[in-house]
């Protein structure tokens, strides 16, 4: 019976927040729809109505990943679906001029952790960590490995994600949207073709796919295997599929769903958040905020900067170094019609090198730290 109500309200929060998201689609802002659920499945989350409460007080955690996992394989199938050989072609064209600036984003993201470290109590592992622009499914896992503090990494990992959410899509929704457009010379048809009883079936099969797609991610240790995992197989089976049978492999996938992809992704990030949540932490998370502020900044200027040097629009340069999550920029790309393959790549290519870098640095960092104030504490 209990169970019985949790589900209730879990789907009562998410019909809530996903009105939110239906009022803000009104105003005509294309990503309107995950960022009105976003808000509004945070202010329910702050103001914790007892209607929709997720979990006891004590152990908030939001949303079940349930959720968040949804929206993420919808998201990933249409990714697979829109696979095309731009992705290559830009990489071979400036892979020198995206390395370095994935290497500018890394360094921003240190200067970042340094300031949080330097003007606020936490100990250098957990500034460092908080601030690292690696997702909020990977860098906590890899923090508690290496003895920072998880909760606080998650707190100001969430809140930059939403600050990044909700900023950068408006952005570039209200001002960019309609001056520019993605990689021209490799146009992705957007078409729905109309509805068959062979789409159908298609579309089982790669549901089925999809899902099989996030086991082999989870086993190859993906980022955000269910959209990775899922993008990766649907593409494969897709091209190959279109070679062998000698035309595209075409199946029934409404904009509906990307709708939901949106509200599902919303309402699973809007749902972390708790007042508990910012506690003793007012001197951190000034310090995170404008910190995160400067980051974009500098993203938006570097973003400017590569699609002057390549030619790649500026909606899809600003998206793929988007200090934010996978699903979150990806989603926004295509609402906003950017090279969502680009988006995704540049950004899987981001998490891979902070989850390599990074970890060992902080170590390093961290041992020379302890070092040197053990040499100072002895010639005290």
């Amino acid at each position: 019976m209990i169970e019985s109500k949790s589900v209730f309200r879990f789907v009562g929060f998410v019909i809530i927040s996903g009105i939110g998201g239906f009022l803000l689609s009104l105003t005509g802002l294309s990503i309107g729809w995950m960022i009105g659920t976003l808000l509004t499945a945070t202010l329910l989350s702050i103001f914790y109505p007892k209607l929709l409460q997720v979990s006891a007080p004590h152990k908030q955690k939001g949303l079940p990943k349930i959720w968040l996992h949804v929206g993420q394989l919808i998201l990933g199938i249409e990714l697979g679906r829109k696979m095309n050989s731009s992705v290559l072609y830009i990489f071979g064209e400036n892979w020198l001029t995206i390395i370095v600036m994935l290497i500018l984003s890394i360094v921003f993201a240190l200067l970042s952790g340094f300031i949080v470290w330097k003007y606020t109590n936490l100990d250098m592992l957990t500034g460092f960590f908080a601030t690292a622009p690696g997702g909020l499914s990977s860098i906590p896992s890899i923090a508690e490995e290496v003895g920072a503090n998880t909760g606080i990494v998650s707190i100001v990992q969430t809140m930059r994600i939403f600050l990044v959410v909700l900023t950068i899509p408006v952005v570039l929704s209200m001002s960019f949207v309609n001056h520019t457009s993605s990689v021209a010379s490799h146009p992705v048809p957007t078409a729905t073709p109309p509805f068959e009883a062979q789409q159908m079936l298609w579309t089982v099969v790669f549901i089925l796919i999809a899902w099989l797609g996030y086991y082999l991610g989870k086993f190859l240790k993906f980022p955000a295997p269910w959209l990775l995992g899922s993008m990766v197989s649907v593409a494969a089976v897709k091209s190959f599929g279109s070679i062998i049978i000698g035309h595209d492999l075409i199946f029934w996938w409404p904009h509906v769903l990307m709708i939901l992809s949106q509200v599902f992704i919303g309402a699973s990030i809007g749902s972390r958040f708790h007042k508990n949540m910012f506690s003793g932490l007012k001197r951190t998370l000034v310090v995170s905020l404008l910190g995160t502020i400067g980051l974009i900044i500098s993203m938006f200027t570097c973003s400017y900067i590569v699609s002057l040097l390549t030619g790649i629009s500026f909606i899809t340069s600003a998206l793929a170094f988007a200090p934010g999550g996978i699903a979150e920029m990806t989603t926004t790309a295509i609402v906003l019609d950017a090279d969502s393959t680009f988006v995704v790549a540049v950004q899987v290519l981001r998490i891979i090198a902070v989850c390599i870098i990074l970890p060992p640095l902080f170590r390093w960092l961290n041992y020379w730290e302890m070092k040197k104030g053990a040499y100072t504490h002895e010639s005290a």
